[in-house]
């Protein structure tokens, strides 16, 4: 894929607000690259997503800056929002929560193939409680 065909699936699967599993592949996989953690197809994306920012919190990313390349970008943002269930083995405490947050995606024939997921999200939440 080119840049700009990068550029155009990304940019409509980020204002479907993750929503639209259609830009991704069959075989989609999304890594946690700090536990492993794996999820596999677009259901299994869609409900992570769904469950991180919607269900543990009530979130959005807040975007700094997105680079495409061919084939390939890469976004760079904070999650932003308040946590509403146990995350991590972490109670719920009802704060606001600020993490950086980058994802590095891959793209082939149209889809998005891989997600690889840069968090600090439970760490931050874990410094943040014993402060």
């Amino acid at each position: 894929m080119t840049p700009e065909e990068t550029r155009e699936l990304l940019e409509r699967y980020f204002q479907s607000d993750h929503g639209d599993t259609s830009m991704m592949a069959d075989d989609v996989v999304f890594t946690d690259m700090l536990t492993g953690q794996e999820w596999i197809g677009p259901d299994a994306v869609q409900g992570m997503l769904d469950y991180i920012y919607n269900q543990a919190f009530n979130a959005t990313a807040e975007v700094k800056y997105i680079c495409y390349g061919p084939g390939a970008a890469s976004l760079e943002a904070e999650f932003v929002g308040t946590q509403q269930q146990e995350f991590a083995g972490i109670p719920n405490t009802g704060r606001k929560v600020r993490a950086p947050l980058c994802v590095t995606y891959r793209c082939a024939d149209g889809k998005i193939t891989h997600g690889y997921v840069y968090s600090l999200l439970a760490p931050k939440m874990m410094m943040d409680a014993m402060g």
